[in-house]
């Protein structure tokens, strides 16, 4: 049986319907594809790391760190100079710009076995979610692994975003 992807970011959920969401969508795998694992802002505790990781044990999902999946913080200063260019805030953006697009598949993607990635996350990984933290998720790089994935190994790929 071929897994399935999913992907999830931080902005837009409280700590309740994050894990809500993890739960109807039947993860069983949650992988973190984060560089730093905190994210700022009192309301979004429950996605730094070792909180993460307590809740996601007393759930039954799996965490791994996949590091190497994040982009390099030169790839990230592309993404901010683009959005200062276009004035727009980072938690508001929608879309990925071109440079940090070519930047993420050239430095990260390229190279890279899509089976042995899927392997990583461990054997029993069926309903994986890869974690970032914008609300959209093709403002975000897990956006582009994904979509990798997919095209790589035909596996299914679906977006959990936060109910409006």
């Amino acid at each position: 049986m071929k897994p399935m992807v999913f992907t999830i970011g931080v902005y837009g959920f409280d700590e309740a319907s994050f894990f809500q969401a993890l739960q109807a969508a039947r993860i069983d795998t949650l992988c973190d594809i984060r560089a730093r694992r905190a994210v700022r802002g009192p309301e979004y505790t429950f996605a730094n790391s070792e909180r993460l990781q307590r809740r996601l044990a007393e759930l039954n999902i799996h965490y791994i760190h996949l590091k190497q999946l994040a982009p390099s913080e030169e790839i990230r200063q592309m993404q901010a100079e683009d959005d200062k260019r276009a004035k727009i805030a980072r938690r508001k953006r929608t879309r990925l710009g071109a440079a940090f697009q070519e930047a993420y598949k050239h430095d990260v993607l390229q190279g890279l076995d899509a089976a042995d990635v899927l392997k990583q996350m461990g054997e029993r990984a069926r309903r994986i979610a890869l974690l970032c933290v914008e609300r959209e998720p093709e403002a975000c790089h897990r956006f582009l692994l994904a979509r990798w994935l997919g095209e790589e190994l035909g596996v299914p790929i679906e977006h959990i975003t936060p109910q409006t």
